[in-house]
């Protein structure tokens, strides 16, 4: 039980020990249980969000491993600064998890062209734009893990949400597309799937809809969802978890 034993328990409790991560819309919900998650794993994290009293209280509560960048993703010039600022506030990056999303539900005939362009400019395109803006910085260093934040509305056509359920079967091309051009450079892609999860997304989802998930337990917590992006990253370099579809037990019934 020499300093060999003492890492051996060192790299086991925390595996992602000097590692770097950010993580966007990290201020709540899955972003911020993503964080900690990280930062209990041993991890330095940068939380990106556009609410600066929120990042604030979630830096507070992850502590001294975590750090805030405000940043409004749906504003071009700053969505573009992201890997630079990261760089400057923690050093070279290892882990990317796009987590940043809006919710638009209800009847597509209903739906307000504006809400649909802000989504989908979130949910895709700074998805997009951010994973474009990390990888030549991976790249160079020939090692790196992206995670982004996909529903499992990507894998059925959810009929209470197709602006969003389309979003979503975007952002599941998308990972399985790049994945494949950038596996060659050390670097995995991967994508999350949940259910409906207990964060501030929920609050747009129908009334009844909500009532009945909460009352037939169909939702998940967002720290259980954390866990699952913990298991990917510390998979062994060789594994990539491409995709993982969770969802609660009684989703079905």
């Amino acid at each position: 039980g020499g300093p060999a034993g003492c890492m051996t328990v060192m790299s086991l409790q925390y595996p992602l020990q000097g590692k770097v991560a950010a993580i966007t819309g990290a201020a709540s919900g899955i972003g911020f249980a993503s964080a900690q998650a990280m930062a209990n794993a041993g991890a330095r994290v940068v939380l990106i969000d556009r609410d600066e009293a929120a990042l604030a209280k979630a830096c507070a509560a992850i502590g001294e491993r975590a750090s805030p960048l405000v940043l409004d993703l749906l504003d071009a010039r700053q969505c573009a600064s992201l890997l630079q600022r990261t760089l400057a506030i923690a050093g070279p990056l290892d882990i990317f998890h796009a987590n940043a999303g809006l919710y638009v539900g209800g009847d597509f005939v209903d739906a307000d062209p504006d809400a649909i362009d802000r989504m989908l400019q979130l949910n895709v395109n700074v998805v997009m734009k951010n994973v474009h803006n990390v990888l030549p910085h991976m790249i160079e260093r020939g090692t790196g893990d992206i995670v982004v934040t996909s529903s499992l509305a990507a894998h059925f056509p959810t009929p209470w949400e197709p602006v969003y359920a389309s979003s979503k079967w975007a952002v599941n091309c998308f990972v399985q597309t790049v994945r494949r051009q950038v596996f060659k450079h050390g670097i995995r892609v991967g994508s999350i799937s949940p259910g409906p999860v207990i964060t501030s997304l929920l609050a747009d989802w129908p009334a009844e809809k909500l009532a009945e998930a909460k009352a037939s337990g169909s939702l998940i917590e967002a720290s259980e969802v954390a866990e699952v992006v913990l298991f990917m990253l510390t998979r062994p370099r060789g594994m990539t978890i491409r995709d993982v579809v969770m969802m609660p037990t009684n989703f079905d019934l």
